[in-house]
């Protein structure tokens, strides 16, 4: 049997116990964590230089990334300088954000090697989509429900099916 360590935590549900392992220490593929995992990772604060490497690897400004995500500026930047975590509001997004990217890379993986998922967000972010009634997807990004949106309208651009 397995003794959870301080680190771990122990979920239980109608039909089993389980120990649901630490997620990682940085963000790194946010999309294959489990959802208790994900909670985890906003409650504990998601390190601020997220954000400065999530905008680098988007290949956005730091401001413009920050508005879009619906970050503010002076507050983010000053727990950047201070090497601090992000706030539980703030890490929520920053997760909800990397799990699209991750997404779109699950979407990618087998077709091209070369793609750059982040890049790829980047732009699509920035412009007009159809299906979201004009709207771009970045004015969606600072909420769940908008980021669910997303995730959802990703699918069925994968699928090819449009509701």
């Amino acid at each position: 049997m397995h003794t959870p360590s301080a680190s771990h935590v122990i979920a239980s549900d109608r039909r089993a116990s389980y120990v649901v392992a630490p997620p990682p220490a940085a963000e790194g593929n946010v999309y294959q964590l489990s959802a208790l995992e994900r909670v985890r990772l906003v409650k504990q604060g998601v390190p601020a230089r997220a954000v400065q490497e999530l905008s680098l690897a988007m290949g956005l400004p730091r401001d413009q990334f920050m508005r879009a995500a619906g970050l503010a500026r002076s507050t983010v930047e000053r727990k950047i300088a201070a090497r601090g975590l992000l706030s539980e509001s703030e890490s929520e997004k920053m997760v909800g954000i990397s799990r699209l990217i991750g997404q779109i890379e699950a979407m990618a993986q087998p077709v091209d090697a070369d793609f750059s998922a982040p890049r790829w967000f980047a732009s699509w972010i920035s412009q007009p989509v159809a299906a979201l009634g004009g709207l771009c997807p970045q004015e969606l990004l600072g909420t769940a429900d908008g980021r669910e949106a997303l995730s959802n309208l990703l699918l069925q651009m994968q699928f090819g099916v449009y509701a």
